[in-house]
């Protein structure tokens, strides 16, 4: 578990020295953000969460993630796998639907990680994630509520991050042990 804990540090150290560089060098970083239906914007789909616009904003994010992603650790069998797949999935819909715009930081994964160790929690109906799944509901349940709506500025992704809680909850509906029950049979 301790080796989990330090690949979470590791993580949060990579985003904090991408923003020391993009914040020191002459070309922005930002510019390889997520643009939605272009293809240049494809590679977003993975540069999207290192990237970050000021480093308040990073800040906010370095803050839920360690949080989330220690949750995760705590409560999911393969945290990794299900951390990448939520963004990968939050960020491919966000490129399908989301507004005209260079979209960065990790929030849509943050969003996406709510949404997985909610409804995981519940769906496994396990004790542990069930927990957890009320602790994230109370820890960041007004964020989830205000982060989803429109509004905010035009630099605030809230699709960004209603996307991210819809790939999250998608993941945990695909993963867990009682998705079986809901798949048609042939």
């Amino acid at each position: 578990m301790q080796k989990e804990f330090y690949r979470i540090g590791v993580l949060l150290l990579i985003l904090w020295l991408v923003r020391i560089v993009d914040a020191t060098i002459p070309y922005a970083l930002t510019n390889l953000g997520l643009q939605p239906r272009q293809w240049s914007g494809l590679p977003g789909i993975i540069t999207m969460p290192f990237l970050h616009g000021s480093f308040g904003h990073l800040f906010s994010n370095t803050m839920s993630l360690g949080i989330l992603l220690g949750l995760l650790v705590g409560s999911q069998k393969a945290p990794w796998l299900l951390a990448a797949l939520t963004s990968v999935a939050g960020a491919s819909l966000l490129w399908l639907v989301g507004r005209d715009a260079n979209h960065v930081g990790a929030s849509g994964l943050v969003f996406g990680l709510i949404g997985l160790m909610i409804v995981s929690g519940f769906l496994n109906r396990r004790l542990v994630p069930v927990g957890v799944a009320i602790v994230v509901g109370i820890l960041f349940g007004g964020t989830l509520l205000s982060g989803i709506l429109p509004g905010g500025g035009a630099e605030v992704s809230w699709d960004g991050h209603l996307c991210g809680l819809i790939g999250g909850a998608a993941v945990a509906f695909f993963t867990s042990a009682e998705a079986g029950r809901f798949r048609i049979k042939t």
